[in-house]
């Protein structure tokens, strides 16, 4: 497994009018990657950033951008996103036919390939391309909106993840994203997960620099299973 703690503010929850300012900080602050959430008002009832986000994003920092798509055919988007200087390319099961062939295609436009699973998801689809994936993405709400709870039964879905990760060997990075925050990002932590998307505990915190460094502290390494 990684042994080092990922925290990923997702600028879903940035004031579009601070982008610059925000990122910029919580990147000082210690910030590993930022997370862009890309949705297409189909597989989910929101609409938001494209690749003109990830293209502002890369001008502000170079930490590696974490792009978590929520759209139909996500196959149409690995070019764009790669010219526009994505690190990480997550797309859900669900949204494509042919899963395992848009894993490579991922990796061979020199991004990293990430699945997404829902709460209503089976880790199944993880277990059938999980030599393809250098993500694993488990969802602690369901998807299309910022600001949700999470769900406590996340926490043990995400401990049977780390564990098929373990079984295969795999050394791909176990992501949680979906309400974490100082009450929730402990459990997720104790369960195997090494890289945390937060959006509201962050941007909509008094000092969004403050609250990377609270949500890391929660994390110790040394205490990983």
């Amino acid at each position: 497994m990684n042994d080092t703690v990922r925290i990923a503010p997702s600028v879903l929850s940035a004031d579009p009018l601070r982008l610059a300012e925000q990122v910029t900080q919580v990147v000082e602050a210690g910030a590993d990657w930022i997370h862009v959430d890309v949705m297409d008002g189909r597989f989910v009832p929101n609409l938001t950033f494209g690749a003109g986000m990830i293209a502002a994003v890369r001008r502000l920092t170079d930490v590696p951008i974490d792009v978590h798509l929520m759209v139909e055919q996500p196959e149409n988007y690995i070019e764009p996103f790669a010219e526009a200087g994505a690190n990480i390319f997550t797309f859900h099961p669900e949204a494509t036919t042919h899963v395992q062939r848009q894993l490579v295609a991922i990796r061979e436009r020199g991004m990293q390939a990430g699945l997404a699973i829902n709460p209503g998801t089976p880790l199944m689809y993880a277990e059938e391309v999980i030599d393809d994936l250098d993500l694993l993405l488990i969802m602690s709400v369901n998807p299309g909106f910022g600001g949700q709870g999470y769900i406590p039964s996340a926490t043990e879905k995400v401990r049977r993840a780390r564990a098929l990760l373990n079984e295969h060997g795999s050394r791909a990075f176990l992501e949680v994203d979906g309400g974490v925050s100082v009450r929730t990002i402990g459990h997720a932590f104790a369960a195997g997960a090494d890289t945390f998307v937060a959006g509201n505990a962050v941007f909509n915190s008094a000092d969004p620099a403050h609250a990377v460094h609270e949500l890391r502290k929660l994390c110790r390494v040394e205490t990983l299973a």
